[in-house]
């Protein structure tokens, strides 16, 4: 006799790949957002990123938020904050290890600022898929005049379905 079989609600590929940048994002060591990013291109992941201090380097988990400390807002004064962005970290790991970005997608939880889309475009990335609004909206410009698609979906859930 066949074995009865329960349907499992399958992601589809955006869904999947943004469940993967939460559980990246998760590794995160700013106090304010909690942000991942992945470069995927033909379904295979590429390169990941999340936001905290450079490599080797105390974070804000340990010296505290000089962001906060000094009052300043979310999406300005990028310049007065020790962590690396996301986005910047997915195409730094791509570049340390040969990596081209050319033609990918990048899933991140927030959209970028306006720092990261600049390096996006020059990465020459073809898609950008986010959950997740950041306080810097001027990105939007800027891909459409690179022709970089984005598009801003639910919010995946959390809960990891599988059969027994």
């Amino acid at each position: 006799m066949a074995k009865s079989v329960t349907p499992v609600n399958r992601p589809d590929w955006d869904d999947y790949f943004l469940k993967i940048v939460s559980v990246v994002a998760e590794r995160s060591t700013c106090r304010r957002h909690n942000m991942g990013a992945i470069a995927v291109r033909d379904k295979h992941i590429l390169a990941t990123g999340y936001n905290g201090a450079p490599a080797g380097l105390k974070d804000c988990l340990e010296l505290g938020c000089l962001r906060d400390e000094l009052g300043i807002p979310s999406g300005t004064r990028h310049e007065i904050c020790r962590a690396i962005h996301a986005e910047q970290n997915v195409i730094v790991q791509a570049g340390l290890h040969g990596v081209s970005l050319e033609g990918a997608t990048i899933y991140c939880t927030h959209t970028p600022c306006v720092l990261c889309a600049k390096m996006l475009v020059n990465s020459r990335i073809k898609r950008f898929v986010s959950f997740r609004e950041y306080a810097d909206g001027s990105f939007k410009d800027m891909f459409k005049e690179a022709g970089i698609t984005y598009e801003i979906k639910n919010r995946p859930s959390p809960t990891i379905s599988f059969l027994d």
